[in-house]
Parts: C-alpha cells; structure tokens; sequence
C-alpha cells in the first residue's frame, strides 16, 4: 500500500485533515504537538471504476456508484518547527517517521494565523510561504545529517579496488526509500569530487536535497483556505509546482453530515445535496462550504490525495479478475480488488503485486476489456481489467 505522509508546522490542520481522510478520531487542539506519536490509518485515492463500462454498478464496498475509492496509508506526523533536524520539539524522531513515505502531503496555514511555531497570531500576519520553505528545508537537512552519520562508511568502502560510488551510496540511501536508478539520476545531475575522501558538506547537502525530491516529492495544501486571504492562496500557488487550497474543517463536516444522513456527498464531489433536517445554524454552515467548494472544486482534501498519488507519483489503477467475462474473482465478486502501480507497468508486474507467487508462476494474461491475451511486456493503462494466468 502506497503512504503519503502529512507533513507541516503544528496547528496547521494535519490532524483535521488526517479525521476528515481517514474518519478516525484523533486528538485535535489549538496548541502546539496536538500529536504525539503518529497517527497511522487508511484513506482513499479517488478514480472511476471500469463498471462504468457495464450496465450494472459492481457493487464493490469501494464503489460509490462509480466512483471507486482506492486504499493508501495515511500517516500524521508531529508538527515540524525550525529546527527539527537538530531534535528541536522532537523533530528527529518525527522526520524519521517521513523515511517510509512515498509523497508527502504539506499542510500550510494559509490563513496565516499561526506563526512559524505554530502559535495562534492575528489571521494574516505570518506569512504562509515560510511555511512552504521551511518543510523543505528542514526535510533536506534531516536527510544531509542522515548522508553525514553514514558518510565514513562510504570513505572506508572507497579504499576497495572495486569500489563503485552509485552502489555505496544506494546501499545507503535504500533506508530513505532511494533506488539505484534515483541514486544513479541524482549524481548525474550533481557535480562532486571522484574521491569521498575529498566530498564537503555542500556536496553530501545537495545530494541530500536531490534524494529527498526524488523520493519525497511534496504536494503543497493551501488549508484553511475558507479563511484565508485572496493574496495569500495567490502567493501560495506562485511558491510551489503543486498547490490545492483547502478547507480539512469543511470536508469534516460533510462527512459528519453525510453519515448522519443530512447530505449527500461523497469524498471528492464539487458539491452535495442537502437531504436531511437542518437547522438554520447548521444550514448556514453548509452553505459556506458550499461557498468555498464552489470556488475551488471542493474541498481540496481528496484532490490533494488523487494529485499526490496520480500525478506527482504517476499511479495507475489495474483490476486484476479470475473470470475475464464476468470481471469476477474465485467467489463470484466483481472487480474485488484494485492496485496501485506505477505508471509502464506490465501485466506480470501486476502478477507480482497480487503475490510472488503468482509472479513466480506468470503464464500469460488476458485483457479483459478486449477479451484478448497480451504480451508480458505489454504497458498497462488505468483501468485495465486484467486476467493473470499462472501455473498456480
């Protein structure tokens, strides 16, 4: 299962955002380190489902007449404060929590009413941008302390006559989720000394930061965007590639209300239907959600998931069956599972996905939409309904 980590100052709206994804209850307060230890749980990412393509929805627990909603973990780390990569407030633990992450999720107070400690301020006298800096920055010299602690290692290694550098340093970096081929693209692209020996910190610092944006690159959530000023969510959007307001308090509500039976809304949609008795209050509520989700295509929480895992990791959905006619699995389920690849994917990557076992034993596969069997190496595309045939 893919992890996206949320990741931001205190107070910024990690653990809303984390109850609202999740529908977990956790602590949330207006006070600095709400969170403690992390919060580990199960959100969705959001795509259509290939039943859309038959005359019956499938049923699945998944599927919300269509719209399918695919498991990722969700983790909720402490909030960070300058500092963090030294231990301040904790921080060396917390970052270490980020080491298994695969995205990771910036929670800014774009209403810039906490400062850079996370303390409650006047709304609109910090600046968020500093919000968007410091994470990264504070994440790419977590990972340069990391590099150092490890560097001696490297120097020894160095004095071997068959010393390769790429294959020390991916030894090393494994631990933060770095491959040979992310080690192999960073030193490409970075200039540095043949000999370890003579490496400086500059140059363990910009490996650091190259690794940290090929194995965590970060989504960027405007949150708070209900109350933000215009000027700030502009200047946010200018900050970073990849930015989406939102509202966690928002999208908490409506997931209160609609499993209340008050509305009719599932994660994702640019808006809901009020079905249930509402007081004047509540439906004053609702309709300032309305207001913002009609400015921004909703409340940011799902988008910020959906971009994060489909775009920013180049995810692909694939639906592995046992009956390629039905779309069914051994027990008569239609399109029972759905799995997250990386996009290029073959069918027998799918196979190992499933299991090794089944990998071990791939015979050939079937495109179940075409009723047609593929090549090995043939790229898979999102929605793909898919047979794997094995000796199994």
């Amino acid at each position: 299962m893919l992890s996206i980590a949320l990741a931001g100052k205190p107070n910024a709206g990690k653990s809303t955002f984390y109850r609202a994804a999740t529908e977990s209850e956790v602590d949330v307060g207006n006070y600095p380190f709400t969170t403690i230890d992390p919060n580990r749980g199960v959100s969705h990412v959001r795509t259509d489902c290939p039943c859309l393509d038959r005359e019956e929805r499938c049923g699945n627990d998944n599927c919300r007449d269509g719209k399918r909603y695919v498991p990722v973990e969700l983790l909720d780390v402490a909030g960070l404060v300058p500092g963090a990569h030294e231990g301040r407030g904790l921080g060396n633990q917390f970052l270490d929590e980020l080491t298994n992450a695969d995205v990771i999720l910036n929670v800014v107070d774009a209403s810039g009413a906490t400062n850079e400690e996370g303390e409650p301020v006047e709304r609109g006298s910090h600046d968020p941008v500093e919000d968007v800096d410091f994470v990264e920055e504070e994440m790419d010299l977590w990972l340069a302390s990391i590099v150092e602690r490890n560097w001696e290692s490297v120097e020894r290694a160095s004095r071997s006559p068959d010393f390769d550098i790429d294959e020390a340093l991916t030894d090393m970096l494994t631990g933060v989720g770095a491959t040979e081929l992310d080690v192999a693209r960073a030193l490409r692209d970075l200039d540095y000394p043949e000999d370890p020996i003579a490496w400086e910190d500059e140059h363990r610092e910009a490996l650091a930061s190259d690794i940290r944006r090929r194995t965590k690159p970060i989504v960027v959530v405007a949150n708070k965007a209900d109350v933000a000023p215009p000027e700030n969510l502009e200047r946010l959007q200018e900050a970073a590639d990849l930015v989406v307001p939102a509202t966690a308090d928002g999208e908490l509500g409506l997931r209160r209300a609609a499993e209340a039976g008050v509305v009719d809304y599932d994660p994702g949609d640019a808006d809901f239907e009020i079905v249930g008795e509402v007081s004047d209050d509540q439906r004053e509520g609702l309709e300032q959600i309305r207001d913002v989700m009609a400015e921004h295509g909703g409340t940011g929480l799902q988008t910020a998931l959906d971009r994060a895992v489909y775009e920013l990791l180049d995810q692909i959905t694939v639906y592995p069956v046992q009956n390629e006619s039905k779309w069914t699995d051994g027990q008569g389920n239609v399109l029972p599972d759905a799995h997250l690849l990386p996009a290029g994917s073959t069918p027998l990557d799918l196979a190992y996905d499933v299991h090794s076992d089944i990998g071990d034993a791939y015979l050939h596969a079937v495109d179940a939409r075409e009723n047609r069997r593929i090549a090995e190496d043939h790229e898979l595309e999102e929605g793909d309904v898919i047979k794997i045939v094995s000796s199994n």
